[in-house]
């Protein structure tokens, strides 16, 4: 006789998985959530501000020295200084900064000089030189590679049992990069204190975020590494601050990795090489523009009384009297007999400089004389030699 047995399909269960919060405390308009408003000293306030303001002065004043001829292409990071700044703020003379290449506030706040940032997108390789005694990298261009060095360093801090934390940027095209999740999942299996700081500004170059993922936000990816997430509103300050703090102490308390995403938008082209207009439209431009961060955070301060309108006059004449002497003493520092050759660019690169590299030093150096004693015969200067 054959029996049937009566199977009973197992239950359908959900799986508990953590929320997304956004967070935004100083809105556009510059009105502020109390409730979620953190206690900051005032004069960290002010050097916080300063810095940002710095950022923005300096990069418009690069831009100019681009048109003029007098800099090379560079990526912008006006717009962008909210997230450099209210992040960076947290990290101690012990901690990481792993920057991409739209932190210029955080690298001013870490001590990265403004003749330094002139030499390196000029095309001088000693800007890419950290200031003494300061743990940061240096600006990484190619994209996402700098999460795999940050993770790394987490990685060893945590072997070390070194109570110190990486904190690393990239944008939100570097989050369709392979290098990104590889980053993530080594930071999050490994429990690293590594602070990933995403600034989404929409864009990965030309390509809108729309066609690069179709996840709502770039923080809920921290779900899938096992790891908290937040998306934050980027061009405010006092949320940036907040969220960072938070991830700064969980790492610090071996808690491992955190992901912020913080909204944000890119004033300027992608790079001085870059047209906008064929992809973005004006009335988007003007929309995130109204949203900038360093309007509102200076009607906080002055609401606050951290600085009157005279003092935020002040000291926007003393930053413009510091950039404009150091691009004075940057391009004097051009013109010198170290900087001016271009057979240096072989000198730190190896121990040992391979053949391949050795014939190519050897290529340039005579083609360099051969400049030079055109220049001599004909009176033309080295460049015009060089363009014949």
């Amino acid at each position: 006789m054959q029996t049937h047995l009566t199977v009973h399909p197992m239950p359908r269960t959900k799986i508990d998985l953590p929320h997304i919060e956004y967070l935004s405390i100083l809105d556009e308009d510059a009105k502020l959530d109390k409730a979620l408003e953190p206690k900051i000293a005032p004069e960290t306030l002010k050097t916080m501000y300063k810095y940002m303001l710095l950022a923005r002065r300096t990069d418009e004043r690069m831009l100019l020295m681009q048109r003029q001829g007098r800099m090379g292409t560079f990526p912008q990071s006006s717009g962008h200084e909210a997230i450099s700044m209210g992040s960076a703020i947290h990290l101690g003379k012990t901690d990481w900064h792993v920057p991409a290449y739209r932190e210029l506030a955080g690298l001013l706040f870490r001590g990265w000089s403004i003749e330094t940032t002139l030499l390196y997108w000029n095309g001088f390789e000693e800007g890419a030189m950290p200031p003494e005694g300061v743990n940061d990298l240096p600006v990484c261009v190619p994209i996402a590679s700098q999460l795999l060095h940050a993770a790394g360093l987490g990685m060893a801090m945590k072997l070390r049992n070194d109570n110190s934390v990486v904190m690393t940027y990239f944008g939100d095209g570097a989050s369709s990069e392979g290098d990104t999740h590889e980053a993530m999942n080594f930071a999050s299996v490994y429990q690293a204190p590594v602070v990933f700081v995403c600034l989404n500004n929409q864009y990965a170059i030309s390509v809108p975020i729309s066609k690069q993922m179709r996840n709502e936000t770039i923080a809920q990816r921290a779900i899938a590494y096992g790891m908290p997430g937040i998306r934050v509103d980027g061009n405010d300050v006092l949320a940036v601050y907040v969220a960072t703090e938070e991830a700064v102490a969980r790492a610090k308390r071996g808690e491992g990795p955190t992901l912020i995403e913080g909204l944000t938008y890119r004033f300027t082209p992608h790079t001085t090489a870059d047209d906008p207009k064929r992809y973005r439209s004006d009335d988007e431009c003007a929309l995130w523009t109204k949203r900038e961060p360093l309007a509102r955070f200076s009607k906080y301060l002055i609401a606050k009384g951290v600085y009157t309108e005279k003092q935020l006059q002040e000291l926007e004449a003393e930053l413009d009297a510091t950039i404009k002497s150091s691009i004075v003493r940057v391009e004097e520092m051009a013109q010198s007999e170290e900087l001016a050759n271009p057979l240096s660019m072989f000198d730190y690169l190896y121990n040992d400089i391979p053949p391949y590299l050795n014939e190519q030093r050897e290529e340039l150096k005579n083609h360099l004389e051969q400049v030079e004693k055109a220049k001599n015969n004909s009176g033309v200067s080295p460049q015009k030699a060089n363009a014949h």
